[in-house]
């Protein structure tokens, strides 16, 4: 497959992923529990973002020539989703810093788009 593709299929597992955290966490800020209707297809929406993300980046890496000796920058960006991997679990269990978490999922993101654009390390 080409860059572009990957490239395309990254950005749309971003865009799921965003979509799905941000409903959860608007969820849960506006006092929602775990059990809601779209419980399920919030998980659903986020799992397949997860697997999305992650193929389309090693994709990208390959593509890049960099899977023999991952870069510093990429490792972050896989730490950070795994960050976004357990986010739903955080917003469900720490309601108190709903708010706070919600920010972090877009700093982080923003943070994982200036990796991949500067690649700083």
């Amino acid at each position: 497959m080409s860059y572009e593709f990957y490239k395309v299929l990254h950005l749309v597992g971003i865009f799921l992923l965003l979509l799905s955290l941000g409903g959860i966490g608007y969820h849960v800020i506006n006092g929602g529990t775990r059990d809601f209707a779209g419980r399920k297809w919030f998980a659903i929406l986020h799992g397949v973002a997860l697997v999305i993300t992650l193929v389309a980046g090693f994709g990208l890496l390959g593509r890049l020539e960099l899977m023999s000796t991952m870069p510093a920058w990429a490792i972050t960006k896989i730490l950070i989703w795994l960050w976004m991997g357990v986010a739903p679990s955080l917003f469900y269990r720490r309601r108190q810093v709903a708010k706070p978490l919600w920010l972090a999922v877009f700093l982080l993101a923003s943070a994982s788009a200036w990796l991949a654009i500067f690649k700083p390390f």
